[in-house]
């Protein structure tokens, strides 16, 4: 059974090797002309997917690629000292099981434990699926499918050419995001150096691995900007605005806007379907059920509906029907409670109000002073909150491990 999946980041890669494990025949079409290894921020990995990471072999690397933050410096608007946390206790509290990397660190790992048993198209994207399974690509041949995947993002080609416009299904929830390359004598080892005032955060870290430091801004609007995704000098000017006097070392951080190598900016958007599948094809991570980047924990719910979605298909023996509807039901619940904390962190991340910069700062600072043991039991009992991505129960298909295809 040949499966075509579209976007080579984590959720791609991910299904790619849980289905070729299971026998299908896989490929996957990236748009870029290379796995992608400049820019990009760092991701959380919680329990869920790190299990899902492990059982495909490949935590001891996630884990050595790690960026090694643990300590969080935040200069508030109007005090005389900043606040310094410890990280390591904040993420403990979190998940009993987690890892912050980069994202594109982690897409190479994914992409690194498939290159044996899938076809890899770079420099090409889909331009038309057929009811029959004909794919149409810009620069290659077209050919057939049984199932086509798409694994492409918030901004998906596939969900674009079967389900229409990305306005009907996006609801922006009040905030934007971006990211930028700067000289790593920047950045402090170790340390995410921030400046927090009302309806703004921005942020500084490195990591050891790389040779650059990461910039990060969000900061919260009441309506959608005018540009768009592609348009990188509308994004920065808007970015500037957004930041105009902040701080001294926010300033320095924004100076390099126009020699960054690498440079992001998108709303903090949710993406509500009424269903993610559609004839042969389906979606999968942010391209069907983005909770919101940044704020949501989509990339471990990347990871885990690839590992869903693969498993279903293997159980219902390539019945894309039944693996489907399956596939949805396993999901549903975990995306519902995706979205809904990715909009309470949203406003606890960028308050919009001076109480809300200071309940932010406090409570960090009480987890940091705690003791790591009870800042970890008093955050079990919140598993709807800071619990939430470790309390997702992640169906076992290791019996699917003896299904292979034929064909």
């Amino acid at each position: 059974m040949r499966i075509l999946i579209s976007g080579a980041s984590v959720a791609g890669p991910v299904l790619a090797y849980w289905l070729a494990r299971y026998g299908f025949s896989v490929t996957v079409v990236e748009r870029a002309p290379v796995l992608r290894k400049t820019g990009g921020h760092a991701v959380d990995l919680f329990r869920p997917a790190m299990d899902i990471s492990e059982r495909m072999g490949v935590l001891p690397r996630i884990e050595a690629m790690a960026t090694g933050t643990n300590r969080m410096t935040v200069y508030r608007h109007g005090a005389e000292r900043p606040v310094v946390v410890d990280l390591t206790k904040v993420f403990n509290a979190a998940s009993d099981r987690h890892v912050e990397i980069m994202r594109d660190d982690l897409s190479e790992i994914y992409y690194d434990a498939t290159l044996d048993d899938v076809e890899y198209l770079f420099g090409d994207s889909i331009t038309d699926i057929g009811d029959d399974g004909e794919v149409t690509f810009e620069n290659g041949p077209s050919r057939r499918f049984d199932l086509v995947v798409g694994a492409d993002g918030l901004h998906s080609n596939v969900r674009r050419l079967v389900f229409g416009e990305e306005s009907r299904f996006s609801t922006f929830i009040g905030a934007y995001l971006a990211v930028l390359s700067v000289p790593k004598d920047l950045s402090r080892e170790g340390d995410l150096v921030s400046h927090l005032q009302v309806g703004r955060m921005a942020g500084l870290y490195g990591a050891s691995q790389l040779d650059d430091a990461r910039a990060l801004f969000l900061f919260r609007s009441e309506h959608e900007l005018d540009y768009h995704h592609r348009d990188a000098q509308r994004q920065k000017d808007l970015l500037r605005n957004a930041f105009q006097g902040m701080h001294g070392h926010v300033d320095r951080w924004l100076a390099e806007l126009d020699r960054t190598p690498a440079f992001y900016f998108d709303s903090i958007t949710q993406l509500r379907m009424a269903t993610w599948s559609h004839g042969r094809v389906t979606l999968v991570g942010d391209a069907g059920y983005c909770p919101g980047p940044a704020v949501g924990g989509s990339t471990s719910l990347a990871v885990i509906g690839a590992y869903v979605l693969a498993g279903e298909l293997a159980e219902a023996g390539g019945d894309h029907e039944r693996a489907f509807a399956a596939y949805e039901h396993q999901m549903s619940d975990l995306v519902v409670r995706s979205r809904a904390f990715a909009l309470g962190a949203a406003k606890s991340l960028i308050p919009n109000s001076r109480a809300g910069v200071l309940a932010l700062v406090q409570g960090a600072r009480l987890i940091s002073a705690l003791p790591a043991g009870l800042s970890r039991a008093l955050a079990r009992l919140n598993v709807g909150g800071v619990r939430l991505h470790d309390s997702m129960a992640v169906r076992n298909y290791s019996t699917a491990d003896r299904f292979e295809t034929s064909g």
